[in-house]
């Protein structure tokens, strides 16, 4: 059974936004400056792409990313109806601040949680969890925190690891934080 059948089209949605949506939050939980701002936002983007090779056997994922059968303009036609449905449900939401957006971006994790757990297998949803909280873990790593023109600065701050830990909450996961240390790695 191929993923979209199990899903409704709102739910695909869901699904193949929350990516994005965790990627861009965790860009705005630093404090990265406009360059640096700029350089997580692309980590973010590649991130997500990166998930067509990094998982080519989960059928979930690969159907919330253009595929490479498709055309450009079909691949750019899809991308841009979901930046659309994105875009409307903050706004319904009434999303207008950076935490307001965080907080935002945590709910939709949470509902994804539940919607794995109640429509894919364990293998499909862990690596759609592996692959989502990557994406958030490569833009925090992206650039230094705090740092003057380059020089000093934190890899992972503060902010950025307690919304990674807010994430893992989110999607029912056990902290890796306390494991792993994050400041002198690089993914």
């Amino acid at each position: 059974m191929d993923s979209g059948s199990r899903y409704t089209e709102e739910e695909m949605n869901l699904l193949a936004h929350t990516p994005h949506f965790i990627g861009a939050a965790m860009a705005f939980a630093g404090n990265s400056g406009l360059f640096g701002t700029g350089k997580e936002m692309f980590t973010s983007a590649k991130s997500i792409m990166s998930g067509i090779k990094e998982y080519p056997n989960n059928a979930l994922i690969q159907s919330v990313l253009p595929r490479m059968t498709e055309s450009a303009s079909d691949a750019m036609e899809k991308f841009k109806s979901l930046r659309n449905w994105g875009r409307d449900r903050l706004q319904a939401k009434d999303v207008n601040s950076v935490e307001a957006y965080k907080n935002a971006a945590l709910e939709d994790v949470q509902s994804v949680a539940y919607l794995l757990a109640a429509k894919s297998s364990g293998q499909e949803a862990d690596e759609y969890k592996q692959w989502a909280l990557s994406i958030a873990e490569k833009v925090a790593m992206a650039t230094t925190e705090g740092s003057f023109l380059g020089f000093g600065g934190e890899r992972f701050s503060e902010n950025e690891k307690q919304f990674l830990n807010q994430l893992e909450n989110a999607f029912h996961i056990k902290s890796r934080l306390a494991s792993n240390d994050y400041a002198n790695s690089s993914l």
